[in-house]
């Protein structure tokens, strides 16, 4: 079954704001409700509570890889840590959700392309490549097009990118979210049993001071933080071996601040460039660089973190 047939569903929601009829004769419009009133309404809506927290059919474990600046290099640690965990350890199902709707470049890093089809359960069946399991906004749009879409809109696609995708059976999917605080963050932790955060980051003050502002945002939504992954910490004088902290050398200092483990930091290194463009990640396309090797470490401490978590929860159930 061709993916247009679900692409209604997808962007049905737009074809409805046109028949919102307006507002008239606004002047006979009375607003009555004395103050117990409103703080009787108050308390029905604060007692509906947030949304129920439902896992996805068949996935173990959800990861989150995020940032509060955009540029940073976390759709590069996305789609190596994905990689990275397939690969050492083969017997895993690792799944990629790239969340991020308006700027999805995860096609593009694992050369993935072509319309998703549909199954007899009428689900997404995502494209698979490296080993892992990829779905994408990118996949279902031509990569010319634009979406320019309300947060309304962006929540309905991102719900069809989460609930209405064939992903299991998946021991983690690790889901590279967009920059920044917004829609898509707030929804994915209020409707989804997240294990983990990583945020990454780049050394610049700006970028800091945004990625404050990403921690506190999980610390409201009760998402714990795995640990910060730190890019472009420097460049190595080719000639010298020198290291030269061109942006600055401040993240480790942040952690400490934040009380937050630094779990990777990696330097600049002009091949990444084109392992992005090939679409081919690093951790396949240079195995035996200091970037693969520490992307394994990353993806080790990943899996070691979720065993852990997964034995706690277990002890607190008895």
């Amino acid at each position: 079954m061709n993916i247009q047939r679900i692409l209604p569903r997808v962007y049905g929601i737009l074809t409805n704001f046109n028949t919102c009829a307006p507002l008239t004769n606004t002047s006979t419009i009375r607003f009555q409700h004395d103050k117990s009133s409103i703080n009787e309404h108050r308390a029905k809506v604060m007692a509906k509570g947030l949304p129920e927290k439902k896992p996805l059919p068949g996935v173990k474990s959800i990861v989150l890889v995020a940032s509060g600046k955009g540029g940073v290099g976390k759709t590069t640690t996305a789609v190596n840590l994905a990689c990275a965990m397939k690969v050492i350890e083969p017997d895993k199902e690792i799944g990629l959700l790239d969340a991020d709707v308006f700027g999805p470049s995860v096609p593009l890093m694992m050369n993935i392309s072509g319309e998703p089809m549909l199954n007899d359960d009428n689900l997404i069946e995502p494209l698979l490549n490296y080993g892992v399991k990829c779905m994408s906004m990118g996949l279902l749009v031509s990569g010319e097009n634009a979406v320019v879409w309300r947060g309304l809109m962006v929540m309905q696609a991102l719900e069809r990118l989460t609930r209405h995708v064939a992903w299991g059976p998946l021991d983690c999917l690790v889901v590279d979210t967009p920059p920044g605080t917004g829609d898509t963050h707030l929804s994915l932790a209020q409707n989804l049993p997240i294990d983990g955060a990583i945020v990454v980051t780049t050394p610049q003050s700006a970028a800091l001071q945004v990625t404050k502002r990403g921690l506190n945002m999980f610390d409201k939504l009760k998402v714990p933080i795995i640990g910060l992954v730190e890019n472009m910490s420097h460049a190595v004088c080719k000639n010298c071996g020198t290291r030269n902290y061109i942006f600055g050398n401040e993240t480790k200092q942040m952690a400490e601040q934040m009380q937050l483990e630094m779990i990777e930091s990696f330097e600049v290194d002009p091949d990444m460039s084109e392992c992005i463009n090939s679409g081919k990640p690093a951790i396949y396309a240079l195995p035996d660089s200091i970037h693969a090797e520490k992307y394994r470490q990353l993806a080790n401490k990943v899996f070691k973190y979720i065993s852990n978590k997964d034995k706690e929860e277990a002890t607190a159930t008895k």
